[in-house]
């Protein structure tokens, strides 16, 4: 395997790649891994992955020049050991190695501390909630189990994996933020039956129902996260029935379809998703409930031109950028009782939760979920509510 190349940017100044500074390592921050304040002359924050707060290491950088604002490193020895650091059970994590896991080297409850640390931040910067609040200040990652068994050691747990096809018929995984690539054998957080995508059509089981899905279409990867995510969705919202729901960025119809079978044939379901492929997915896996639509489409555009009543209840699990000013207004506009947003980046969420709170809806409870052990990637589900509703 070649030298780590980093992305290209345009140059600041001279490279400091390779150079390599000891250091007290700070909090974690969003993105895997931690702060390291350089003291003058350097004056830099350095992102540094393999590192744990408190610890004392060897950064060396990876990205940067001498006229960023910030560099990228790798903590490379470790001189003062956190407690909660343990040796990596996969011989490919670690600086210049496959870049797939962030916390390998972490014991998996303080994997979750972390990540809800993070969370914290996150609601508290970017929200503007108070640290204080027990919404932040109560919250934990909870752990899942992969459904075969109650297992809950962090591995064994992606049911699709990418792999890149090396000479001699072997495979391998990229380094982080590059394009290298490390030979395996054995990928320890893959599912004993994870498969490649391909064309295929698949069927997923959720609650005794089945989904029609792309094999290389959207799907949750850990086995125990669409009941999970169904169950919480369900146990925040309460539909009733008769109510009305919106099922904004719906993929094959996961969440669609456990709310059709609550509000009802006198209720309604609306279904809104952009990918054309999963939407028509989506109009099998509903067909049986005449009182719900699939609508194939941008969502933002969508609401703007259709659908323009009032609904009870709203289902939101946008992609990684989050649903954005545009979407979070065409969904106050239609006044619903609560909204559960189902969020994969909490940078993202809290943004959300800042526009929603402009327009009356709080966050009224918050889960989170640790479905990408070993990795910094956490799952939330908030429930927002206009102010004066009984959900909460």
């Amino acid at each position: 395997m070649s030298r780590r190349q980093p992305r290209q940017r345009q140059a600041k100044g001279a490279s400091v790649v390779g150079q390599r500074f000891t250091a007290t390592v700070g909090p974690v921050a969003h993105g895997g891994h931690c702060i390291v304040r350089l003291p003058e002359p350097q004056s830099r924050v350095v992102f540094t992955r393999h590192a744990l707060p408190g610890e004392k290491v060897i950064v060396e950088i990876t990205e940067g020049t001498e006229g960023d604002r910030f560099w990228r490193g790798d903590a490379v020895e470790v001189l003062t050991a956190a407690p909660d650091r343990v040796p990596a059970p996969c011989q490919y994590a670690g600086p210049d190695l496959c870049g797939g896991c962030d916390f390998q080297h972490v014991a998996l409850p303080a994997q979750r501390d972390l990540k809800a640390t993070v969370i914290r931040e996150q609601l508290v910067r970017l929200a503007g909630m108070s640290p204080e609040d027990p919404r932040v200040a109560g919250l934990v990652v909870e752990g899942v189990p992969t459904g075969a068994s109650d297992a809950l050691d962090g591995l064994h747990w992606r049911t699709r994996m990418q792999y890149v096809d090396l000479p001699g018929g072997t495979h391998g995984l990229r380094v982080h933020r590059s394009r290298d690539v490390v030979e395996i054998d054995e990928c320890l957080i893959a599912h004993p039956d994870a498969r490649e995508p391909s064309a295929a059509l698949v069927s997923e089981q959720v609650h005794g129902r089945d989904f029609t899905v792309a094999a290389d279409g959207f799907w949750q990867v850990h086995p125990g996260a669409p009941e999970t995510l169904v169950d919480t969705v369900l146990a925040l919202l309460d539909p009733q029935p008769g109510e009305k729901a919106l099922d904004l960025y719906s993929g094959v119809g996961l969440f669609a379809a456990f709310l059709a079978e609550r509000v009802g044939e006198s209720g309604r379901v609306v279904a809104v998703e952009g990918d054309r492929r999963a939407a028509e997915h989506a109009k099998a896996n509903l067909r049986e409930f005449r009182r719900a639509t699939v609508e194939a489409g941008s969502v933002d555009r969508v609401l703007v031109q259709s659908f323009d009543e009032p609904f009870d209840l709203v289902v939101l699990d946008p992609p990684r950028e989050g649903a954005r000013r545009k979407v979070v207004e065409q969904i106050v506009d239609r006044a619903p009782r609560g909204v559960a947003y189902v969020a994969c980046d909490p940078a993202a969420l809290a943004r959300d939760v800042a526009i929603f709170a402009e327009h009356g809806y709080a966050l009224s409870s918050l889960r989170a979920f640790d479905l990408f052990p070993m990795t910094h990637h956490v799952e939330c589900v908030a429930l927002l509510t206009k102010s004066g509703s009984d959900l909460r």
